[in-house]
């Protein structure tokens, strides 16, 4: 009896204690729940609504779109078309067969010119001594011109109209690598310019081309109108926005890549159709976007990302500075000769300014071969120079 007022009282006296103080630490803390949720819903957002430009990247990342993306799952992978199975295999087929190795291996020169070329007696000068290493294909789109050097007299090629900035300039283009592509000894091809000159002697330029097995062929991503900004939608599915890609058009082409262009029909239609001036209300030109785009899509380690063709672009005008010639001295063509890195300048907010070495071979090499825009006036101060500026 004894015991059991004792067990009652004992309940009794529990009931009456206070709550025990280690039971606050159970109540969730709101704040954080709160945080979780925004920085959730913000990730969230990002994926299924990324952002369209690149100062709304660093919002979320101090490292742009980039880094962005890097904390994003993978997409998945896209189910290709038809005609993207069958234009890869053709391609991955020609590149992956072996090289066929020539008993006298030339490099085609492509010369993509209105009419005159004034240069020419320039060109005499490099390529004499070197007749069984070269040959010269001539696209005169608007007055056959008349020569002075028998390396160029009857090398014209049919030739069409080139309007600039439109398919025409790469239907060109197209035209004259097909031309070379019929002599089963040229393993290289050369695009010039009507302004174009050498920089360096015949044998300087055959090596550094032939003993590596890159195309120099420029290509740099631009988030900028002038970049990524020219895009158009109607591309899609084969070529999406991440892949379109920017660079001059002057180019130096191992066969191989020179065969896929030509093979290629698929991506060359949708910048056909879709990348003009006046598309969808931007201004965009085939010849800057078109080959950039496909090789990074389907050889982007096979191509160097520069071109050897040297341009000045530091006026930030449309077109480069052209060359007087009060300009043409032993100084300038030292400077243009001694450059071992390739600069490329976003046309974004950011101007974000991206420098690379040229690598020949895995080793940092002068960048240039040839060199353009030079006015028909710089030909005897070039003539007076020619060859000692190539030997800098």
């Amino acid at each position: 009896m004894k015991s059991a007022q004792t067990w009652r009282l004992g309940m009794k006296d529990m009931q009456i204690l206070p709550a025990p103080r280690q039971r606050s630490h159970l109540k969730k803390p709101t704040w954080i729940i709160v945080l979780v949720s925004l920085v959730s819903m913000l990730l969230v957002c990002a994926y299924v609504y990324p952002p369209h430009n690149s100062a709304a990247c660093y919002v979320f990342s101090s490292h742009g779109c980039k880094g962005l993306s890097n904390w994003l799952p993978p997409a998945p992978a896209r189910e290709l078309t038809d005609d993207e199975i069958a234009s890869r295999i053709v391609i991955r087929d020609i590149l992956s067969t072996p090289r066929i190795v020539s008993q006298n291996p030339k490099i085609a020169f492509l010369f993509l010119t209105p009419g005159a070329l004034p240069f020419e007696n320039l060109w005499d000068k490099f390529f004499q001594g070197h007749e069984d290493r070269f040959s010269v294909y001539v696209h005169a789109s608007k007055d056959k011109p008349v020569h002075f050097s028998r390396y160029f007299i009857n090398r014209e090629i049919r030739s069409d109209m080139v309007v600039w900035g439109k398919i025409s300039m790469v239907d060109a283009e197209r035209r004259l690598l097909a031309n070379a592509l019929q002599d089963p000894e040229n393993q290289h091809f050369v695009l010039l310019s009507d302004s174009c000159i050498p920089l360096r002697d015949f044998d300087f330029v055959y090596n550094y081309l032939m003993y590596t097995n890159i195309s120099f062929l420029d290509c740099f991503e631009d988030p900028g109108p002038h970049g990524s900004g020219r895009y158009s939608e109607h591309m899609l599915p084969e070529v999406e926005k991440k892949f379109f890609r920017k660079g001059a058009q002057w180019f130096t082409m191992k066969r191989q890549h020179a065969i896929i262009v030509m093979a290629d029909s698929l991506y060359y239609s949708k910048f056909r159709d879709y990348c003009r001036p006046g598309m969808d209300g931007k201004n965009c030109y085939s010849d800057e976007h078109y080959l950039p785009t496909f090789f990074y899509m389907l050889d982007p380690a096979g191509i160097a990302n520069w071109s050897v063709t040297h341009v000045d672009w530091s006026e930030r005008k449309w077109h480069p500075k052209s060359y007087r010639a009060q300009d043409v001295t032993h100084e300038l063509m030292r400077n243009i000769t001694s450059i071992t890195e390739t600069v490329h300048v976003t046309s974004d907010e950011r101007k974000d300014v991206q420098i690379r070495p040229c690598l020949w071979n895995g080793n940092e090499r002068p960048c240039y071969l040839f060199a353009r825009k030079f006015l028909p006036e710089t030909l005897d101060n070039l003539l007076y120079l020619f060859p000692n500026y190539t030997r800098i």
